[in-house]
């Protein structure tokens, strides 16, 4: 019996391993994702998000939250592993201001964190957002949450 349970674990592991993000690909995604933000491309912003499954509202809300900082003094962009709990919250089906349930429609395996640097007169400040981000397809995205069943 622990033999199948190692066995299964380890061919699970390589299987992650196997079709995770290279490190010239993340370097890549957070890049292109800092120069769209910087440059106010909301269309490449847009670009990053996976909607395949998600509502047209739930896909306007995202693309109106990646949006929100575009132009802005950008501190630092980068992809992170998340801890333990924010995985969890990840995979677990939560509930959207509409009342209804939302998951993600893959398991993200990365999370961008953003710093803008904001100043207005003589005061000054950072705000850091945070987005799940898991490979589709072979390419780094941004998944949009789909109606949970």
């Amino acid at each position: 019996m622990n033999t199948r349970y190692f066995t299964t674990a380890l061919l699970t592991a390589f299987s992650l391993a196997a079709h995770a993000a290279t490190p010239e690909q993340e370097k890549a995604f957070v890049e292109s994702y800092k120069k769209a933000l910087e440059s106010n491309d909301t269309k490449a912003l847009a670009a990053f998000l996976y909607t395949d499954g998600a509502a047209k509202e739930t896909v306007e809300f995202f693309t109106m939250m990646q949006t929100v900082n575009a132009g802005k003094k950008v501190a630092s962009v980068e992809l992170v592993t998340p801890s333990k709990e924010e995985m969890a919250k990840f995979n677990k089906p939560m509930e959207m201001p509409d009342g209804k349930k939302y998951k993600m429609p893959f398991a993200p395996t990365k999370q961008l964190v953003v710093v803008i640097e904001e100043k207005s007169g003589e005061s000054s400040g950072k705000s850091t957002s945070k987005s799940p981000v898991g490979e589709k397809n072979g390419k780094l995205v941004i998944p949009v949450p789909v109606p949970a069943k």
